[in-house]
């Protein structure tokens, strides 16, 4: 199935190549589970400080539960600081 990845900041060297600064379209098997695509791309757990899917915020706990599905967007940011 097909679904969209989002990394952005210092996640960005994750990204397979494409023309899109942040967004990738991908194909993932059906059932893939969010915690599965992350360690798919070599994230670790403390670098997913932010996940979303569909714009909706997935805590940690529930991203072991989470069941992608045909055209999601999973959007991730590294934890961020700044002033």
């Amino acid at each position: 199935m097909q679904i969209y990845i989002e990394f952005y900041a210092s996640l960005m060297k994750y990204l397979p190549p494409g023309k899109s600064r942040f967004r990738r379209e991908i194909r993932v098997d059906e059932g893939l589970v969010l915690n599965q695509l992350i360690e798919q791309f070599h994230i670790s757990h403390a670098e997913a400080h932010i996940v979303l899917v569909n714009g909706h915020y997935v805590d940690g706990e529930s991203r072991e539960a989470q069941e992608l599905v045909e055209d999601d967007v999973v959007s991730i940011w590294p934890p961020v600081a700044g002033g």
